[in-house]
């Protein structure tokens, strides 16, 4: 069974728990000019997992912020979900900070 998608607002950022699947997203999607009326960013450290619809669902709060005229940063990402970004060749659609900066430095 999946885990509840919760989340908390931390001044610009939306932190999210739990998964974020076509299961949980609902709640998060009614909400969703609401929650993001004042964010600059998406922390998605919390999250345990994150399917395809999940990640079209973070696509289409970046591109509803682009609209406003605000640039949506994605933090926290994990490996799974960075992996997810480029199956889907979203890198230039979604930019995204990485977890682990040291990533690149260990080759």
């Amino acid at each position: 069974m999946a885990d509840a998608l919760s989340w908390q607002s931390q001044q610009e950022t939306l932190v999210l728990r739990g998964e974020l699947d076509r299961e949980t997203l609902l709640p998060l999607w009614q909400q969703r000019e609401a929650l993001l009326a004042d964010k600059t960013r998406i922390d998605v450290s919390q999250l345990q997992r994150v399917d395809s619809s999940g990640l079209a669902l973070l696509v289409h709060f970046r591109e509803l912020r682009s609209k406003q005229g605000v640039s949506l940063a994605i933090t926290g990402v994990s490996d799974r979900l960075s992996t997810l970004i480029d199956l889907y060749n979203l890198r230039q659609v979604i930019p995204v900070e990485e977890v682990n900066s040291m990533k690149s430095a260990s080759v």
